[in-house]
């Protein structure tokens, strides 16, 4: 999440002593305790120093075209930081699952990159764009919360860059803020802290995705309640980015909202009432998503079939795809570089 994720620890006390206003109000013995929990947080995650395997490249060797463009952004936990081999991350098994669920052949175009934040969007973008990407998957808000980085900061500047993919026709995932509080390292009450402040980032970031017309999926769920209850098989060896099996865990939750984005899933005309789902108003729906691993907010669908934003938003818990057998990526497909004439539309 961050590339010096330790310093963020003690960003974290000091920016929430700044939100609650300053040492008095946090109280001296409260704030010399924060400070202490951060810095031994600090020596007990280290810092984060390699690259992650990259996974750019073509997926579904053999299969028909035009291939499925996907541009994926965002922070280490779309970079994958932590693993071995390139089919561990969580590019290759979002662009594997598209390939296998579509028949088709599939580029992806990583950006990710460990320590980013949401000021850090508007680069990526400018990289991803002239591959005129399908779908744009986002991971992002780990590092905002590290850097105490304002709520309505990172909320405006998913805003913008949600709305500068759309207005390029492309469609947008959004994994929303994972829950920091599931980090082993933090104790008490820095880890409720964190907690707090990463679920309230959340919130606000779904909350402005379904209001650009995109779809956010809820991790806050899945890397609290799971991470927490199988933290031993979850999190990676510096016990704050996920293991192997943590990543795969996330991406097998975003990839039926992406296949929805790209209508490889069948579109239920209502939400389905016996899982959960409803239309129900945002903030309301924003909520409900919080609390159930891999739900995601998405724009409304009227009676004409039309999508936008509104004051309404659909809940929805889409099933899970089938294990994805996960591949390696090829540079190139069928010896074609992959330059837009060679990608289809």
């Amino acid at each position: 999440m961050t590339r010096s994720p330790s310093p963020g620890l003690r960003r974290v006390a000091t920016g929430l002593a700044v939100a609650g206003g300053g040492v008095t109000a946090l109280g001296g013995g409260l704030w010399g305790l924060l400070v202490a929990e951060a810095k031994l947080a600090r020596r007990q995650i280290g810092n984060a120093e390699d690259d992650p395997p990259a996974p750019s490249g073509w997926y579904g060797h053999g299969r028909p075209g035009p291939a499925i463009k996907i541009a994926l952004l965002g922070d280490s936990s779309a970079a994958g930081y932590g693993v071995e081999t390139v089919e561990e991350t969580p590019g290759a098994y979002l662009a594997s699952g598209v390939a296998e669920a579509a028949d088709r052949r599939v580029y992806l175009s990583s950006v990710a990159k460990v320590g980013a934040q949401s000021k850090d969007l508007a680069g990526q973008i400018d990289r991803v764009l002239p591959m005129e990407p399908h779908v744009a998957i986002i991971f992002i808000g780990g590092n905002d919360v590290t850097h105490a980085v304002p709520v309505k900061t990172s909320q405006r500047l998913l805003r913008a860059a949600v709305t500068r993919l759309k207005s390029h026709g492309v469609k947008v995932v959004v994994g929303t803020c994972p829950d920091l509080g599931a980090i082993e390292p933090l104790q008490p009450p820095l880890r409720q802290i964190a907690r707090v402040w990463s679920r309230q980032l959340a919130q606000a970031q779904a909350t402005v995705v379904v209001q650009a017309d995109a779809r956010a999926v809820a991790l806050g769920s899945i890397l609290g309640e799971e991470f927490t209850s199988l933290s031993h098989l979850l999190f990676g060896p510096d016990r704050f980015h996920p293991s192997a099996a943590g990543y795969a865990r996330m991406s097998a939750a975003v990839l039926p909202t992406v296949l929805a984005a790209l209508d490889l899933v069948p579109e239920d005309e209502t939400p389905e009432w016996d899982r959960g789902e409803a239309v129900l108003p945002i903030d309301i729906a924003v909520l409900e998503a919080a609390r159930h691993p891999g739900a995601s907010v998405e724009p409304v669908t009227d009676e004409t079939g039309r999508r936008g934003p509104g004051r309404f938003a659909t809940l929805r818990r889409r099933r899970h795809q089938p294990e994805t057998d996960v591949h390696a990526p090829e540079d190139t497909e069928d010896g074609v570089e992959p330059h837009a004439e060679s990608l289809g539309t």
